[in-house]
């Protein structure tokens, strides 16, 4: 069994593909690319490698995935690459580049992530789980997303800025921060506008737990403490609350701070 294949497409050699792979007309499939089983590459789209993408990923016309980045250090013969987990969506004009020798040297993508119409992935970022990045999202370099986001329309994200899990952006929002797990964001420069309360219903937590979200909320937005002293409360409460643990571990690891 071979994959289905358009005459037109081409695949170079050096590419792998599972026999269960379709490829639409005028397709380019470069050296280095490997799809996993039931990957759909519709028409039009050009996937450059080193490239691994798993398994039923979906790939809709003209986009582009794996091509060198746009920073300016950044050379074809580079030891870098995109890797793309299972079960992602890639709309129409999807722009995924590959990492740097400066950082991570990949860009990656996890799983059952929706990356809308001409979404944005500049290099080094790292996508994680069940995301969603509506139409015209742009990520700077370097940005992490961890699971459950939700990126309205047109958000911008500086580069470096990280987003924890289940938060949420307004259309247009310009992200110069990093945005707490929870936390829904919006304006330019965006800033908080409470917890994602609905968001965190859809994905099974509880009352108690979002009472829990919604104290940690305030105790980082509206006690006026300063970082440090966020810190200090989490630290006595992380042993008693996953949430608290979550956050701390968030503050701790940022490189351009919270909005606040």
């Amino acid at each position: 069994m071979s994959a289905t294949i358009h005459p037109t497409a081409i695949i170079e050699d050096g590419a792998a593909l599972d026999p269960t792979v379709s490829v639409g007309p005028y397709s380019i499939i470069g050296a280095g690319v490997r799809l996993g089983a039931d990957c759909v590459v519709g028409p039009h789209v050009v996937l450059r490698g080193p490239l691994r993408a798993g398994s039923r990923n979906r790939f809709f016309q003209f986009c582009s995935i794996g091509e060198i980045s746009q920073d300016l250090t950044a050379r074809a013969d580079d030891d870098t690459a995109v890797e793309i987990g299972d079960d992602n969506t890639f709309r129409e004009y999807v722009t995924v580049q590959r990492g740097t020798l400066k950082d991570h040297g990949v860009t990656t993508v996890g799983d059952n992530n929706l990356l809308m119409n001409q979404v944005h992935l500049a290099h080094d970022c790292r996508i994680g789980n069940h995301n969603v990045l509506a139409n015209g999202v742009a990520l700077a370099g370097h940005v992490d997303i961890e699971d459950y986001a939700i990126l309205g329309g047109f958000t911008l994200v500086h580069q470096f800025c990280r987003m924890g899990s289940y938060c949420f952006t307004g259309g247009g929002s310009v992200v110069l921060r990093d945005v707490p797990p929870w936390v829904m964001s919006e304006g330019s420069p965006a800033g908080p506008r409470g917890i994602n309360k609905e968001g965190l219903r859809r994905r099974g937590f509880d009352a108690e737990q979002i009472r829990e979200v919604q104290s940690l909320y305030k105790l980082l937005y509206r006690e006026n403490r300063r970082l440090s002293e966020v810190r200090e409360v989490l630290q006595e409460r992380a042993a008693g609350s996953p949430q608290a643990a979550r956050l701390l571990r968030f503050l701790e690891q940022s490189k351009r701070s919270v909005q606040r």
